[in-house]
């Protein structure tokens, strides 16, 4: 039996790569199997299966029989998926203690060494990226809020004030008690969220969208590159840190539709 795309995609979200899902999916209709027979009936190369096998017992996946040839049995999918849900937790709790132990380590202090270091060495173009996904925008955005030291200017859409009221308003807060200027232009037809966002920062109404546009400390620059309307997989925006590019292109246009509003 094949399995329907909705089943291969529900199991590409938790995880799972193409050879993986192919491989348990064969394993679940055969129930006992070799890695020549698996790869075989999942049309997948049987120099992979080996490692595709194995990394699916890592996971909780499947069990390996170590008799001669070796044979892997398919977990039932609750069990499997009740089995990788606690070792993807444990995992988890070992990165996190991980992270922790690094933090107090010496380590973190020579890390910081090189990057200050290396800053000396780097162009201008170095220091810049693309960010795509939402969460992978406000994420640096968060990152670029805590670091910032003077101002803060945002020019946004309704939508982008809205996440910026959900997803930022303790760490702006946390900048206006600090004494940083902060600037929000956007089209705030929700005056909830217009009041909830003057307490952080003067802000002003525009008619219509304009775009998204972050600038920090006249450093830092955050430029969306697609519209509200893309689903937030796809949402894109470009990072740069250059002072340059800030002062040429991004505060004269943010000025502008600043004294507009």
């Amino acid at each position: 039996m094949v399995a329907k795309t909705e089943v291969l995609d529900a199991l590409k979200s938790i995880g799972l790569n193409l050879y993986e899902r192919k491989i348990y999916v064969a394993l679940l209709a055969k129930g006992v199997a070799t890695a020549a027979e698996v790869s075989e009936i999942a049309s997948v190369p049987r120099s992979r299966s080996y490692d595709v096998l194995e990394s699916l017992a890592e996971k909780g996946f499947v069990v390996v029989q170590h008799a001669k040839p070796i044979k892997y049995v398919a977990l039932k999918p609750a069990e499997a998926l009740e089995r990788t849900k606690t070792v993807m937790t444990r995992r988890h709790e070992e990165i996190l203690e991980r992270i922790d132990r690094l933090s107090s380590s010496t380590v973190l202090g020579e890390l910081e060494k090189i990057h200050h270091t290396g800053l000396d060495f780097l162009q201008p173009t170095d220091m810049t990226g693309t960010l795509k996904g939402a969460r992978m925008i406000s994420l640096q955005l968060q990152s670029l809020f805590k670091g910032a030291n003077s101002k803060v200017d945002i020019l946004t859409t309704e939508k982008g004030a809205a996440d910026l009221a959900a997803n930022h308003f303790r760490t702006l807060k946390k900048l206006a008690k600090r004494g940083v200027k902060l600037r929000i232009a956007a089209p705030l037809k929700d005056q909830k969220l217009a009041k909830q966002l003057a307490e952080v920062a003067e802000v002003k109404h525009i008619k219509s969208p304009t775009g998204r546009v972050t600038v920090v400390d006249d450093k830092h620059l955050v430029l969306a590159l697609t519209e509200d309307s893309v689903h937030e997989s796809q949402d894109m925006a470009l990072w740069a840190q250059s002072s340059h590019a800030v002062a040429s292109v991004a505060n004269p246009y943010f000025q502008q539709v600043w004294k507009a509003a």
